[in-house]
């Protein structure tokens, strides 16, 4: 992706990259796209190209670790800041703040240059590669919605790059047109070749994850066995996996070259100055998620440590001399979402103690299927710690309030109030208007 800058260049022709990401969802997208009879197909893969830098990079670091840094697993980081879980969510989780705002017209944003993609490729000659472009631009899409989703449940559904206002859909038809696009991108993205490159295979996998968030449990175990059998893939250790080595395990990674990034989660993030390579330590691992990793599993060094006299996640550790891949998922998370839409009645524990095995760790035996979903969110919460996943896992599972003392609403996020303004078909989240409506003192 080193030809970053002449992608750029034509992104600008078919419309402007660089609109403000503050500025409203839906009208801040001039009217100047290439005219489709005019592309290539040398075009449209450098265009694809572009896609990858886009959909990358605009969700920005804390679209990336919005779910760690809410699901009470972080603090602030550093001698001051909000050392409480359940506070920090308070602070973060606002109608008004850029925490949320930056992930939306981010999503959003990338979202209106895939449209454009996806229109401007459907008016060409449909042969095999254009066929194969438009999968990989569906699993975008796809990608893109199954973070709107998971963080906003109802949203507008924008299949077009559209410049006028467009209202919530509800959630169920997000998450219904999410699955869509990964079971079109499953039928015509290219066959895995690499794990930088979108595929076949990587649209299964989120499928399978979008299949698990909509409670279609036995449709997400059968396609999660599909990649566990297939030969393209094995588990790999986290030093392989977090320090940028060889390994079957990833299935799609963001490359997340340092001269196209961005996205820095170690320095901008996770970090600290007493790293050798340096860190802004904005948030730190609390004390139990320091604790719940034993010196037996094989992944507690590449999941936390410590720097001086400060606890960091470890995952990513370029610090601020590089940058680091961005996994988005891979074959661990086969395993547990075999396990956990398998049950336990169905097969589901050996997938888990497989797992648990090849990281060093004794299987459980939980004894009923309760105490079974427990254990895989435990397996989770441990696997995919600073991956961007718990969160989600606990307000899909029905315990975000289990595990810390918040309202429902923040089972999902708030529309911007930025972008309710400025888009009139909006409307807030029902929980967080209801919310706004009650009075403080009742």
């Amino acid at each position: 992706m080193k030809t970053f800058r002449y992608i750029s260049a034509l992104l600008l022709g078919m419309t402007l990259v660089a609109a403000p990401a503050c500025d409203g969802l839906l009208d801040q997208y001039p009217h100047n796209a290439v005219s489709s009879d005019n592309l290539t197909d040398a075009d449209a893969k450098l265009l694809l190209t572009g896609l990858y830098y886009i959909v990358q990079n605009k969700p920005t670091a804390n679209g990336y670790a919005a779910f760690d840094i809410l699901g009470g697993d972080l603090i602030r980081g550093g001698a001051s800041g909000n050392k409480i879980p359940y506070l920090l969510v308070q602070d973060l989780v606002t109608e008004a703040g850029g925490f949320i705002s930056g992930q939306w017209n981010g999503y959003y944003t990338a979202l209106y240059q895939v449209n454009n993609f996806i229109q401007s490729v459907e008016a060409m000659a449909q042969t095999t590669s254009t066929s194969e472009m438009l999968g990989t631009a569906h699993f975008f899409r796809g990608l893109l919605y199954y973070n709107i989703a998971s963080r906003w449940g109802a949203a507008p559904l924008i299949t077009r790059p559209e410049s006028k206002d467009v209202g919530c859909s509800p959630e169920a038809d997000v998450w219904e047109f999410t699955a869509s696009e990964f079971e079109q991108a499953a039928r015509t993205a290219p066959d895995f070749t690499s794990k930088n490159y979108v595929s076949k295979e990587a649209a299964k996998a989120l499928l399978a994850r979008t299949y698990l968030a909509m409670g279609r449990k036995a449709e997400a175990a059968a396609l999660a066995e599909d990649l566990i059998a297939s030969p393209n893939f094995a588990l790999a250790g986290f030093d392989k996996i977090f320090r940028g080595q060889p390994n079957m395990e990833e299935i799609f990674t963001f490359a997340n070259l340092m001269e196209e990034s961005s996205v820095n989660l170690s320095a901008s993030l996770y970090y600290s100055r007493e790293s050798p390579v340096g860190g802004s330590y904005t948030y730190a691992p609390t004390r139990e998620a320091m604790d719940m990793f034993v010196p037996d599993d094989l992944r507690t060094a590449y999941s936390v440590d410590s720097q001086g006299t400060n606890d960091v996640v470890n995952k990513y550790g370029s610090g601020e001399a590089g940058t680091d891949p961005l996994c988005i998922t891979r074959l661990a998370e086969m395993y547990l979402i075999s396990a956990e839409g398998n049950g336990l009645e169905k097969g589901g524990l050996q997938r888990l103690n497989e797992l648990r095995a090849f990281r060093g760790l004794p299987s459980v035996s939980p004894a009923n299927e309760r105490d079974f979903e427990t254990a895989v969110l435990n397996e989770r919460r441990l696997e995919l710690f600073g991956e961007g996943f718990r969160w989600f896992d606990l307000v899909r599972t029905g315990r975000l309030g289990e595990t810390m003392p918040l309202e429902e609403k923040y089972t999902r996020f708030p529309i911007p109030a930025r972008d309710l303004g400025l888009n009139q078909l909006l409307e807030q989240n029902p929980l967080w208007k209801a919310s706004a409506e009650t009075p403080e003192n009742e």
